[in-house]
């Protein structure tokens, strides 16, 4: 049983850094969860429901008993060499308890975000699974429809995408900074996972009030479908039911049970305003 219920917690682990759920691209949120307000999210300005020194920890279980491990969610902000300003997803995990001492992971998974294009210009995953490891990354080049993937240490191959293609991490925010969501209007999303690129279905299933130890939430209940962050089934994710979307629960079906991911902590970002050049 234990053998494949971490199976389960491997693919969710690293399927997380590059999910969460889809795509969930750049809101940021500018002002922290207060106890009072917690039951109300006021909303942000869109384009910044999440922003640089955004952290969302979340605690990982089976079937919402057996404590499985942590997660973190991190958004930092980057300027590039030609002077692009950009954000850095970072998504580690790691397991614990029982399951850490019988089947130790730990996984970082890395997207460094274009916030014009809206897309993502690389991906890295570094996969820890007993004692073996793992690595793998994406180059994208958007005008051409070509991403060079790279796995350890085989030689690199050139792949074709399509417009709009998300890394499973990016595509996990760009969800975040869509407005459209509906019950009668299913969202396409284009991700590129490091083999093949798949259209994600995204289906909205209603609101619904949800309690986590970082406190109680208005929700939009969201169903993905196709393989977007933890392999071939289906994904439950309730945002924040407002411009932000924030992620509070994550639930996927494994071999046996399901892994559920819950949010316990949040840190908001804030806008950095760089000095002008005199």
């Amino acid at each position: 049983m234990y053998t494949s219920l971490l199976k389960g917690i491997c693919w969710t682990q690293w399927s997380i850094a590059a999910l969460c759920l889809l795509a969930g691209v750049l809101m940021v949120v500018p002002a922290a969860f207060s106890a009072e307000k917690r039951a109300a999210i006021s909303p942000a300005p869109r384009g910044e429901a999440f922003l640089p020194g955004e952290a969302l920890t979340y605690n990982i279980s089976w079937s919402k008993a057996v404590k499985a491990g942590t997660a973190v969610m991190e958004v930092r902000g980057e300027e590039l060499p030609d002077g692009r300003e950009v954000l850095r997803f970072i998504v580690t995990s790691r397991t614990e308890g029982i399951m850490g001492r019988v089947y130790p992971l730990g996984d970082t998974v890395q997207s460094v975000f274009d916030l014009k294009l809206m897309q993502s210009l690389s991906y890295t995953l570094e996969a820890r699974h007993g004692k073996r490891t793992r690595r793998r990354e994406m180059v994208f080049d958007h005008a051409n429809r070509k991403v060079v993937s790279r796995v350890n240490d085989d030689p690199p191959t050139t792949l074709d995408i399509p417009a709009k293609a998300q890394d499973t991490l990016s595509a996990f925010y760009y969800l975040r900074t869509r407005n459209d969501f509906a019950v009668d209007r299913p969202m396409i999303i284009e991700v590129f996972d490091g083999r093949t690129s798949r259209s994600i279905e995204v289906l909205t299933m209603g609101r619904e009030k949800v309690k986590t130890p970082a406190g109680e939430f208005n929700t939009i209940k969201i169903k993905a479908s196709g393989g977007i962050f933890l392999g071939e089934g289906e994904v439950l994710v309730w945002l924040t039911d407002d411009s932000r979307k924030v992620p509070v629960r994550i639930k996927s079906s494994v071999a046996i049970g399901s892994i559920v991911f819950t949010l316990k902590d949040l840190r908001s970002g804030q806008v950095i305003t760089r000095p002008r050049a005199e």
